[in-house]
């Protein structure tokens, strides 16, 4: 199975690494998010993502002094159909404090998970091996569906 057949219905919950594949069309991983953000796009596929990414997507542009790409990202972020944004209230902070507590992940996948469980999310699609989500969320790692990588030729010895 592929991982639109994979994400069902949604809604779903996108890690930032799926948002900096996207935007900065990166040659590998590019060809497996794209669909996803297609579908989104059609309204057939309805995603979510914590305000923690808009954080996370900002960083390298601001510091490259690159506003055109921070743009990108907000725009993608606040304005994409098919995509909600989902803010960092005190609900969604104790939430998160929760999961640290009981799953012990990292702050920034706290918020992350946390929002996908209040959004109803049934997947969460990452690249990070070290997200463990709680029970009730399937975590789906997007390298697992990439294809396989032909070997590199061998170089001749002299």
């Amino acid at each position: 199975m592929g991982l639109i057949e994979d994400l069902a219905e949604g809604p779903i919950a996108l890690d930032t690494s799926i948002f900096i594949y996207f935007i900065e069309e990166h040659p590998r991983y590019l060809p497996v998010v794209e669909p996803v953000f297609e579908a989104m796009d059609r309204g057939s596929l309805p995603a979510v993502t914590s305000a923690i990414t808009l954080l996370e997507t900002l960083v390298v542009p601001y510091r490259a002094g690159n506003s055109s790409l921070a743009d990108r990202y907000e725009a993608l972020l606040r304005r994409s159909r098919g995509l909600r944004l989902m803010e960092i209230d005190l609900p969604l902070l104790r939430a998160g404090a929760l999961l640290r507590a009981t799953i012990g992940c990292r702050t920034p996948d706290a918020l992350q998970l946390a929002s996908a469980l209040s959004a109803g999310c049934r997947c969460f699609l990452t690249n990070d091996r070290r997200v463990r989500g709680p029970e009730g969320i399937r975590i789906l790692q997007l390298e697992d569906y990439l294809p396989p990588q032909e070997p590199a030729p061998e170089k001749a010895m002299p």
